[in-house]
Parts: C-alpha cells; structure tokens; sequence
C-alpha cells in the first residue's frame, strides 16, 4: 500500500487552473509589449539597474509559483500509482531536463549566433527546433507503437543536429547554455523543489525550513563571492517552494479546512514583511534574482490565489474560467507559440506596422493577440496537439 506524502485532492483543481491559465495570459499580453512604445511603463519590465519591478518582471514569478504548487500533486498522483521514491525521482529528472533542454536551444536562437556560418536563418532554425519539440514531447498516440518510438527518435536525432549545427558569431564555437533561458531557470528550480519536496517527506515546517536555506544560500554566495551561480537558483526555488508551501496551505486534507483563508493571508503577510527588511539591503530586481523581488512576488501570488480560492472554491464563481482554460490545460504550448509565429515572421521577412506597437493602439493589439492565441491553444487542443513533458 503507498504511502502519500500529503492528503491532497486526486481530481483536477479549478482554481490552480485559473491561477496556472491567468498567469500565462498575462505573460501573452506583457510578451507583446516589450517592444512597444509609449505604453504604461508599469506594465513593462523595469531596467534590470533599477530598484523596481512592472507587472511584466511578476510573470515569471507566477510560472515558477505555479510550477510550485503542482509538485505536490504530481509527486503524490506518481505515488498513489505505486512509483517507488527512485522511481518518482527519475520522472522529476526527466521533466527538469526537458526543460532545461528546451530553455538551453531557445536562448541560442536569441543572440550570439552567426547565421553566415550555420548556412542557414535563425529562424529556420528555430522553427526546426519547435518541430522537434513537437515530435520528441507531443501528445501523440498512433497504432503502433514502433511508429511513435521512431517520432520521437528521429525529434532526438533533429535536436541533435541542430546543436551540431549552431555556431556562436565568432563561426566556429559550439553552442553553450548561456543563461539557461526562461525554461531552463523553471527546469532547475522545478527539480529543486520537487526533490526538497520528497526529503521533506511533505512536512510543513521543514519546507518552511527549505525557503530560509535558499535565502541563506542567496546571501552567503552573494556575500561571499563563492558559488555566484547558485545565488539566482536559490531565488526562483524559494518561489517555487512558496507554491508549494501554498498548495498545503489550502488544499493538504491532513490540516483544518475552516482557517485555509486565514492561512493564506498569514502566509502572504509573513512573505512581504520579509521582503520589506531585506529591501533595506538588497534592491527589487527581477535580472538580479533579489529576495525582496522573489519574496514580494510570493506574497503577491499567495494573495491572488487565495482570492482565486474563494472566489473559485468558495462561492463557485466558475464560468468566467473557461477564458483561461485553455493556457492552464496547455501551457507549454501556450508559451512556445508566439515565439513560433515570431520565427515564421521573420523568415517571411514581415513586420508589425508602427502603429500596431505605439501607444493606445499596442494595448489594443495586445488584447487581440493575447485573445487569438488563446483561441488558437484552444482550437490545437481539440485536436489532442499538446505537449507532456
């Protein structure tokens, strides 16, 4: 008989969707305006020198906040099936990697290629990328099994191609992980979490005890000048254990269901008084990776989903939540087509018209396309073209 870490729900949770699908609009309509002119500056991303965050730097917070609270639940799905602990940890390793590869090639495509020595577009390139994608982690079932094998072999065998491929502007160095890119940052603070998760054997306090380890990683390599790299890893972890830290919060069956509410807010409070000390000597930096940022943004996001709770799971307010349904069922998906899109742009050798990214008219064309790729995500699900990783 397994034993669960945590009493947590088996069936699907609505308001995890809605907070999962409302983060990944916002970071549709946000993505269109970075290079809009003349919009809101609130609504951009601060200068990474300034002491400061817009509603674009609270994004990524929110992927890894809601990376954070579906460990829990996939942790305990994979036990309750009978995975043993090595078992469930391979399966957090794969999709960690699947991440991180994904992050690794599309910070490639970014910057810091010569497209004279790779023979071939940039975004050529990186549309071969997303068609390997497509084959190695797609949601595709046909009769026979050798035939998806040999899908998924040949989507392995294009990645590795293309790795071969690139070269940096110099014309002859290989392709390298750079910064890790978007993906790639989620992929490590995911495995973070998820294998504190398993050691912590889902107890509370020692989660609790986890954030204040990252935090003090954060500080001793910043202050020390040892081991820099594992300062901004430490950061997003701590986010994503603040997801998870809120996933018991209100949803762990082995607490009292009366103050999850009251829990909540507690939790939310306890996060942004902490980033108000530690504002006294560190700035709000999303590039930096700052705590006061990582832990303003946690309190911020355990304060939308607790109204996302009671408005979802309390009053069952649930209608309007087909909007963002289907970002929430296909996130991954939702993320990577606009970059695909932009890559068929630019090889077409199209441009947005000015005014499309001005002023009034940019907020405008935001909503438009923030709603279309949402309808589009929805159409590809009908037709079962996800992606599982």
């Amino acid at each position: 008989m397994p034993v669960l870490l945590n009493d947590l729900p088996r069936q699907r949770i609505l308001s995890v969707d809605a907070f999962r699908g409302l983060t990944f609009v916002l970071m549709l309509f946000v993505n269109y305006l970075a290079g809009a002119r003349g919009v809101p500056a609130w609504l951009l991303h601060v200068d990474g020198a300034a002491d400061g965050m817009g509603l674009a730097d609270i994004v990524f917070p929110g992927f890894l906040f809601a990376v954070g609270m579906s460990i829990p639940f996939g942790v305990n799905s994979r036990i309750a099936r009978g995975d043993a602990a090595l078992r469930v940890f391979g399966h957090t390793a794969y999709r960690a990697l699947a991440l991180i590869v994904m992050g690794v090639f599309m910070v490639n495509a970014e910057s810091g290629y010569s497209e004279q020595a790779m023979r071939m577009p940039i975004a050529a390139w990186s549309l071969a990328f997303y068609a390997a994608v497509l084959l190695v982690w797609g949601v595709y079932r046909f009769d026979h099994a050798l035939l998806n094998r040999c899908l998924r072999a040949l989507g392995v065998a294009l990645l590795a191609a293309l790795a071969l491929v690139w070269r940096g502007a110099d014309g002859t160095s290989m392709m390298t992980p750079q910064w890790w890119g978007i993906l790639g940052l989620i992929g490590w603070a995911y495995l973070a979490g998820a294998v504190l998760y398993q050691l912590a054997r889902g107890q509370l306090t020692l989660l609790l005890g986890a954030m204040l380890a990252c935090l003090s990683l954060y500080m001793l390599t910043t202050r020390s000048g040892v081991g820099t790299a594992l300062a901004g890893h430490a950061i997003h972890s701590l986010i994503v254990l603040a997801g998870l830290v809120c996933a018991l919060l209100f949803f762990d069956g082995q607490r009292p269901a009366a103050p999850r509410l009251r829990h909540g807010a507690a939790f939310a409070a306890v996060l942004a008084a902490a980033a108000w000390v530690l504002h006294r000597w560190y700035p709000v930096s999303k590039i930096g990776a700052t705590p006061p940022w990582a832990l303003y943004c946690g309190a911020l996001c355990v304060a939308l989903f607790a109204l996302l709770y009671w408005l979802v799971e309390v009053r069952a307010a649930r209608r309007w939540t087909v909007l963002v349904e289907p970002a929430a069922t296909s996130p991954l998906i939702t993320y990577l087509l606009p970059f695909a899109i932009g890559a068929v742009i630019s090889l077409a050798g199209a441009h947005f018209r000015p005014a499309l990214v001005e002023g009034n008219s940019a907020l405008l064309a935001a909503a438009v396309f923030t709603a279309t790729m949402v309808l589009v995500v929805a159409r590809l699900n009908i037709h079962n073209c996800k992606l599982k990783i």
